[in-house]
């Protein structure tokens, strides 16, 4: 089947990026100028996603105004002259068929898809973190979609941390000499981690997935997560794929550094600041 629809998680509340996200979700601030979900949202749609599920909570409203159409800016726009500009905010709406469900009220990364399940009932989809980027040449989540479309089977998107990183994690551990993956644990001790192949917020899941979640009792911290369902899933005798990043880097944007990270590798990419901004940065050094 073909892979067209996306479940995104953005319920988070960015507790780390305080006072930033007390009325701002965290997804919604910049990478330069552009928020971090519509990069996001850009490599869906570059790898033929068109329905975009976004699973929200009560104060998410600014992400959902971002994505609806803006009259009144566009006119304004319009009449200053400022053709560019109203072409790059006249696509944000056109962009998807964008689609808003409320968290069911429980933690854990695998309830997003509980939310969600019926408008993806026995179809392939993709899931995100709302706070994870894959920069890249080409979209990661359509190199996904490609592979996927080969051999039909769940894949998960992985990359190696420092070893004293495992713990933030879901770690995977791999088939000898294959993608296959054997074993799956949910922020393993430093000492019990099976490797340092951390999943991250790019996944093809299935109706067998979610049916699995459906049975997985809450783990770690008392949260459902959806590396114990995709544990279930292995264990009984169902087979799921890694694919790392090949031509380029997976960015989490949900703490103070990491989010800083991010802008200066977004910032490295624009002509118009790249010379000024290492000039800066050298002189601060």
């Amino acid at each position: 089947m073909k892979v067209k629809k996306a479940i995104v998680a953005v319920a988070g509340a960015g507790t780390r990026l305080l006072p930033a996200t007390k009325s701002m979700p965290k997804e919604m601030l910049p990478l330069i100028d552009k928020p971090i979900i519509q990069i996001l949202v850009e490599e869906l749609v570059e790898a033929g996603i068109r329905d975009i599920i976004l699973v929200t909570k009560w104060d998410k409203k600014p992400l959902e105004d971002h994505f609806d159409h803006s009259a009144a800016l566009l006119n304004d726009l319009k009449k200053s002259g400022k053709d560019e500009l109203f072409e790059k905010v006249d696509r944000i709406s056109k962009m998807a068929n964008f689609i808003y469900v409320r968290q069911i009220p429980k933690y854990g990364n695998g309830m997003p898809i509980l939310s969600a399940a019926s408008l993806v009932k026995n179809e392939p989809f993709v899931y995100c973190y709302g706070d994870d980027i894959v920069k890249s040449k080409i979209s990661f989540t359509k190199r996904m979609v490609e592979e996927f479309e080969k051999n039909g089977k769940p894949i998960l998107g992985a990359q190696e941390v420092p070893r004293n990183e495992v713990d933030r994690y879901g770690i995977a551990k791999l088939r000898e000499g294959t993608n296959e993956i054997e074993d799956v644990i949910e922020k393993p001790s430093i000492s019990k981690a099976p490797s340092r192949l951390a999943l991250f917020g790019r996944m093809i899941l299935n109706q067998g997935i979610v049916d699995a979640l459906r049975n997985t009792e809450p783990g770690k911290d008392g949260e459902v997560w959806v590396t114990d369902a995709i544990k279930n899933y292995i264990d009984a005798g169902n087979i799921c794929h890694i694919q790392k990043v090949l031509d380029g880097k997976w960015m989490t944007t949900g703490d103070p550094l990491n989010y800083l990270k991010a802008i200066l590798a977004y910032a490295e990419d624009r002509l118009e600041l790249r010379e000024y901004l290492r000039e800066y940065l050298k002189n601060l050094a």
